[in-house]
């Protein structure tokens, strides 16, 4: 526990935060529903708590040192922090949330019809989701987990392995009566004459399916998306050949939006996992969480966080 002499009061460095962004201490006093003096008074009081001088008093007027005004930025992110803090516990009085990091087409093929299974049986946590295309650094940010698609190669995380992927070529069936007559290709080659679509985030998607199929080596020009959802419309309007996870093709497939152009699915080069600080005491809205998803139908190879 901090000394408490470094502490300040909330009424204080409210004073001191109005002074600094309204720029005067009678707009200050008219935002608080205080008087002049009464934001004088909180900020002599800051003042000598700190024992360092925060204002300079020039004809009648509040001046922030610029030393002041650097504590003043680090306190509006304290005051931010203590009023989300305040509004989670508002929103969800009698348990806890989880604020969690997703992947978009997993969160919406995969996750989100899950869910409502998650808070029937947890009705005490709230969820937040929020998408991130690819890793990041937890510090400095809400996050409790994220759903991560790759390797176990995120530094300073625990994993557990939700799901593996396989991906298929599909393409609109438009696209295939066009470019071959109706036919689907008879050689894994004949995909290199058709327009390609990836991902940018997985340039060698493309090449290692080739190299599955007989073909090293294969680099081919492909349009590039950052993600799925619109890789997979262009593939549905004509636009070339995607390579596309199964899990997040089942309706267009279903719907004959897309056919399959070549081979059975293959293992991709990563897998999804729940990932989560290392280190770090895990809360127990995100216990709750990582217990349900072991438990889950379809996720094959649930193993218990590790390095």
């Amino acid at each position: 526990m901090l000394p408490r002499r470094y502490l300040p009061s909330v009424a204080s460095l409210t004073a001191l935060e109005a002074l600094e962004r309204l720029g005067t201490a009678s707009a200050a006093a008219t935002e608080l529903s205080l008087t002049q003096g009464a934001v004088s008074r909180q900020i002599q009081m800051l003042e000598g708590q700190l024992g360092v001088q925060l204002v300079t008093r020039e004809r009648q007027r509040l001046i922030l040192t610029p030393a002041a005004r650097d504590y003043v930025a680090e306190v509006r992110r304290a005051m931010k922090i203590l009023s989300d803090a305040s509004l989670t516990l508002r929103a969800n009085p009698s348990g806890g949330t989880l604020h969690l990091a997703i992947l978009p087409a997993f969160g919406m093929h995969w996750l989100a019809p899950r869910l409502a299974g998650f808070a029937a049986q947890h009705p005490e946590v709230t969820i937040n989701l929020s998408t991130r295309l690819r890793p990041f650094e937890f510090d400095g940010t809400s996050f409790d987990a994220a759903i991560h698609y790759g390797r176990e190669d995120w530094p300073g995380v625990s994993y557990l392995r939700l799901m593996e992927e396989e991906v298929l070529p599909l393409a609109s069936p438009a696209l295939i009566g066009a470019a071959l007559g109706g036919k689907t290709p008879g050689e894994a080659s004949d995909l290199l004459a058709l327009p390609l679509l990836q991902l940018e985030g997985r340039m060698g998607d493309w090449g290692r399916w080739f190299a599955h199929h007989g073909l090293p080596g294969q680099r081919p020009p492909a349009m590039l998306f950052d993600q799925f959802a619109t890789m997979a419309q262009a593939a549905v309007h004509g636009m070339g050949v995607a390579l596309l996870p199964t899990f997040l093709a089942q309706a267009d497939l279903a719907a004959g939006r897309l056919v399959p152009v070549y081979g059975d699915p293959v293992a991709a080069a990563g897998a999804y996992y729940l990932v989560q600080p290392a280190g770090r005491a895990e809360r127990a809205p995100l216990a709750s969480f990582r217990r349900w998803l072991i438990r889950q139908g379809g996720v094959p190879g649930a193993q218990q966080p590790g390095g």
